[in-house]
Order: structure tokens, then sequence, then C-alpha cells
């Protein structure tokens, strides 16, 4: 077993495992993603080359459209960060 954190949390793990299959096990397009992981934000190219280890931080982020009925326009986001988790 391998312990880290992500989004935050702690979550373990029963073996090193490639970030593109953790994410594809929550069921999430990796396109649709933003990840840092150890403190670096990474390309969507580079999700194929990083393992998720021992120790290791990880931040899974998606965007999400945000409706507005009912706020005020000068309170409007477009966007909102969600985690994936």
């Amino acid at each position: 077993m391998i312990s880290l954190q992500i989004n935050g949390k702690p979550v373990e793990l029963e073996r090193a495992t490639p970030l593109l299959d953790y994410i594809e096990k929550l069921g999430v397009d990796p396109r649709s993603v933003a990840v840092e992981h150890n403190g670096a934000i990474l390309e969507r190219a580079a999700y194929g080359g990083i393992t998720l280890n021992e120790g290791d931080t990880v931040e899974i982020v998606r965007m999400v459209g945000g409706g507005y009925e009912g706020v005020p326009a000068n309170s409007r986001r477009s966007l909102r960060v969600r985690g994936v988790l």
C-alpha cells in the first residue's frame, strides 16, 4: 500500500499507479481536468508519464460552468473550479 494526498484528503492505493489510470478510475475524462503533482502544474501531454507514488501530493480539478439565475451581475464568475473528488 502507498499513502498520498489527493485534493487535500489522504488516499491509499494498492501500489504505485499511473496518473491516467487513476483519473480514468474516477470516471473522469483526462482532457477535462487540470492536475498539480507535487507542486507542479502538469501539461496534459505529461499525464501519461506520471506515476502516483508514496507521499505524493496531487490536486485534480475541473472547470465547470456555473448558473447565474438570481445572482447579481457584479457577483458572477464565468467559471468555478471544483475538485474531482
